[in-house]
């Protein structure tokens, strides 16, 4: 076997691999040895099958695992001879050519090298910021948000007419335009937020103006995009009943309100609007660094580091990102680009600067991770994706298992460790402005 390996760049190698007919039946012979010490096949007592009975029966199977195997040690004569750690390999190794021949196999083989990245300078590019202040209005408008989130819906005999952000009580009952009756379109007791949107367009905003009793037909139409299919952009007809009206009790705006809120029986109004002065400046500091900061950071460091990347890696993140693209796409287009090459190259070309360049971000953050000492552990990992599951009313533990089979957990653990890194980098600066201020 002939092995030339070739450093392209600092994250690419070339191998230049030939190998003899000779090699490959050596090693399939060994194989087939091994086999036969180990197979139980009718008619022959464990172990004692002959090796061309191996040979005859799995053949096939027996030369590709010989070639795989010699492959194997080629890749690892190639690690010696570029004098590299096997961890230093990124990907999968891609073959530009693969030629059986008669007397031997030609192989070129590409490989994906961890690049080698010059970190000097970043802290330059971290930019620094204002704190974002807090106005006693916006501090007012919270405060009375919250007071109202906290108020209970209650009944009050003197209304009689249902208004928006009542909470009333109705019965319905759905039909379209043939009078067939819509298939979960019937409710009675039901319990409606009127102005929260939960049922379809036009509907709550005929049900406001109802008087306790009356029984009205709203007419509608299903929208376009409505997900039942049979349904959208029909009209229909519901009978609807008012049975019921609640609206919400006035809450006062004291201390009582602010040892309820602070779960304190010391509470007062003043500590109470203190912590909502914190909670607010801290959603504007979020807000900055995640629509301002952090994507000018990164661009900053992308434009500033040259280094080469692994073509293998780039490949991939196009790979990926043309499967985002084709998601969106009609199935004739999808179609188009099955049948058409050079279109499908085309789009590729399109996305590759992009890629290129989420690569070379992700990088950038793995290495300066690393410098700062910013990690995110597999603990971590389950806990943000069992708490937005929670957040979504979805099963924990089915979302889990889903990511774990699409492969997707190593993209959610680096995009864990991209946004720790950059918070970690601009509160850094942030002191450190603070301090020589």
């Amino acid at each position: 076997m002939e092995v030339q390996a070739t450093k392209v760049d600092n994250a690419n190698a070339k191998l230049d691999v030939k190998i003899a007919q000779a090699d490959l039946e050596k090693k399939s012979e060994k194989i087939a040895k091994n086999l036969a010490k180990t197979m139980d096949l009718p008619g022959f007592r464990k172990g004692k099958v002959p090796v061309a009975i191996i040979k005859q029966r799995y053949g096939d199977k027996i030369t590709q695992d010989a070639e795989s195997e010699v492959l194997k040690e080629a890749l690892d004569k190639a690690i010696e001879e570029l004098g590299i750690e096997r961890s230093a390999i990124l990907g999968e190794p891609r073959f530009s050519k693969y030629e059986k021949k008669e007397e031997y196999i030609e192989a070129e083989i590409e490989l994906g090298l961890q690049p080698q990245i010059d970190l000097e300078g970043y802290e330059e590019l971290i930019p620094t910021y204002e704190e974002p202040q807090v106005s006693d209005e916006e501090v007012e408008k919270r405060l009375e948000e919250l007071a109202e989130a906290m108020a209970q819906f209650v009944e009050n005999p003197r209304r009689k007419v249902a208004k928006e952000g009542d909470l009333v009580t109705i019965d319905f009952k759905g039909t379209l335009e043939d009078g067939t009756e819509i298939p979960g379109g019937s409710a009675e007791g039901f319990e409606l937020r009127l102005g929260s949107g939960q049922f379809i367009p036009g509907f709550e905003e005929q049900v406001i103006g109802m008087k306790k009793g009356e029984t009205k037909t709203i007419e509608v139409t299903f929208p376009e995009d409505y997900p039942n299919k049979d349904l959208a952009g029909k009209p229909a007809k519901f009978e609807v009943t008012l049975h019921n009206i609640k609206e919400k009790e006035q809450v006062e705006i004291n201390d009582e309100l602010a040892k309820k809120m602070l779960q304190k029986e010391d509470g007062t109004l003043d500590e109470l609007k203190e912590e909502i002065k914190k909670q607010l400046k801290s959603e504007k500091l979020s807000k900055l660094y995640n629509e301002e900061l952090k994507p000018q950071l990164v661009e900053a460091l992308v434009e500033k580091f040259e280094f080469d990347l692994p073509k293998n890696i780039v490949e991939q993140e196009i790979d990926v990102q043309l499967n985002q693209k084709a998601r969106e796409m009609s199935p004739e287009e999808i179609k188009e680009l099955q049948e058409n090459p050079e279109k499908l190259q085309e789009l590729r070309k399109e996305i590759e600067p992009e890629a290129t360049k989420s690569v070379k971000a992700t990088f950038i953050v793995d290495a300066l991770a690393k410098k700062e000492g910013v990690n995110v552990s597999d603990e971590e990992v389950v806990q943000t994706i069992y708490y937005e599951a929670l957040q979504m009313g979805r099963n924990p533990q089915e979302i889990l298992e889903a990511y774990q089979k699409q492969g997707l957990l190593p993209a959610i653990k680096m995009a864990m460790i991209e946004d720790k890194l950059l918070t970690h980098l601009l509160n850094k600066k942030n002191e450190k402005t603070e301090e020589n201020a």
